[in-house]
Parts: structure tokens; sequence; C-alpha cells
């Protein structure tokens, strides 16, 4: 099944495609919904993707002027209400002095489609620093090495260099001018940063312009080799590999065995978000 023309990529979409090319047909291009849960337990897993949504919104309403301290009431239960506390303190710090841009989403041609993003926070100052800011309230903090491997640390700031003219006084954003911040609603005082150059916009363009074409090319989406991964997706019963979800206190050990790190709880919030825009 050919893309269409409309066909639009995104971070999720691109690293489900490195993870399991056959996971990115049917969940994008086919849009196949299939009723089978993630990991268990289910109760656990929807709280906890509620309160990443309930914090991701009592952010917002921050960044476009509602004072903290009306918010402060609406993050009555725990964890919500230290991961406000935490945001508050620390979630802001350090920024650049200029225009904060909340939920920006940008967008640029890509190989004869759409790249798209829509950012938790861009803020500017024109012809100064440009930090994108990512809220993660999950459990555990990955690696430094993980992140950086992931599609949103490389497409986060190629699209803002590519597109973000109109944040940097209407002229093209040098890669020097940008860093990628994580803040971690668990570890607020310690985000991670990404300073961006020159040499790293030109690798990320080549990357992912390489991803579109193998991804154009395809005539067959194969499964992934790494049959842990399908324990952990909803497609596994589809493809024949397995019935029961994999369980969450089993997360770390399936992954650390197979010499990976475990995904956080974020990931699907993150596709759920873009999915929307």
């Amino acid at each position: 099944m050919p893309l269409p023309p409309e066909f639009k990529f995104t971070q999720s979409n691109l690293q489900d495609y490195v993870e399991c090319a056959r996971r990115f047909e049917l969940r994008y291009v086919q849009a196949l919904e299939w009723p089978a849960i993630e990991a268990e337990p289910v109760k656990e897993r929807e709280r906890h993707m509620q309160q990443g949504a309930d914090f991701h919104h009592l952010v917002h309403q921050h960044l476009i002027g509602v004072p903290a301290e009306k918010l402060e009431a609406l993050a009555a239960d725990e964890p919500l209400r230290r991961w406000w506390a935490g945001y508050v303190r620390h979630g802001l710090t350090g920024l650049p002095e200029g225009p904060r841009y909340p939920e920006m989403a940008l967008a640029a041609p890509l190989n004869g489609f759409r790249l798209l993003a829509k950012y938790d926070l861009i803020a500017a100052e024109p012809g100064g620093r440009i930090v994108i800011m990512d809220w993660k309230t999950a459990e555990r903090r990955p690696a430094r090495t993980r992140l950086a491997a992931r599609l949103q640390t490389i497409v986060y700031p190629y699209l803002l260099v590519l597109a973000g003219a109109h944040l940097n006084g209407g002229t093209p954003v040098k890669p020097e001018q940008v860093e990628m911040v994580y803040w971690f609603a668990e570890d607020p005082a310690n985000p991670e940063r990404f300073p961006y150059s020159a040499e790293q916009y030109a690798r990320d363009g080549e990357h992912l312009a390489a991803l579109v074409d193998e991804i154009k090319a395809r005539a067959q989406f194969d499964l992934t080799a790494d049959e842990w991964r399908c324990k952990y997706c909803t497609y596994r019963s589809l493809c024949r590999r397995g019935v029961e979800a994999g369980d969450l206190s089993e997360l770390d050990a399936d992954f650390a065995d197979a010499g990976d790190e475990a995904p956080d709880l974020d990931f699907d919030f993150d596709q759920i978000a873009e999915i929307a825009f």
C-alpha cells in the first residue's frame, strides 16, 4: 500500500517505523485500530497517562497566563501535586528572555511529504537563544544515549531550524541558536540538554530524508526482528506474536535482557498528542 500524497511524518510515526515497520504500516498507513491493550495492569497505565495529560494541561494554562496559585488547587492528587510543585520551582529556569510559544506547531516539506511537530514550549529570544522544552512525566528517566537516539531529539531541532524563522524576528534560525531540553517531572532540577549545531542539522536532514525514501520504496512492511517488543504492542495478536499483554513490572527486565532500555510511560501520550494534531 503506497503512502498517500497527503501523508504527514511526525517524530512518533517515524519512531514506530524504526522500531517496527509493520507497526508503522498498521497504525499510520492502514489506520487500523486493534482491540488490545499494550501492558498490564490496565488501570495503572491509564491512570498514569491521564495524570500526564493533566500535567501538560496545567502547564499550558500557566504558560498562556493563568496564575500558578489558581492552578495549584487543580493538582490535588499525587503525583500530580509533586510534579506541579517541581514545575513551579524549576520548570522555566534558565529560559531565554523573549516570547514563549506553548503548544507551537511547525511544518515543512520533506521529500514530497510534510514533516510536522507540535512542541510543548518554544522559548525564543529573536537573534539569540531558542530553547525547545519538552515535559516528561515518565516514572523512569531515560539514559541520555537513548534520548539522543530518539526521533523526537532529531526532528524537533531540525524542524525548528527549517521552519522557525517567524520565531526569530523573520530571519532564518541558525542551528547554534537552538537547544533541546527534556524536563522530568520526577527529577525537576536536572533537565537533559542537547545543544544543536550546523553539523548535527546536516546529519539530521540526511537521516530523515533517507528514512522517508526508505519508507516510500517499501513494497512490504516487515515485522520487527526484536520479538520482545511485541509484548507491549497492541497488534501482537494480529501479527501472531502472542495474546497476553506484557506486565509493567517485567518491563525493565524484558528490555534489559535484549540489551535495550525499557520505554518510558510517556510514549503513548506523545503519540496521542501528535495524532490529534
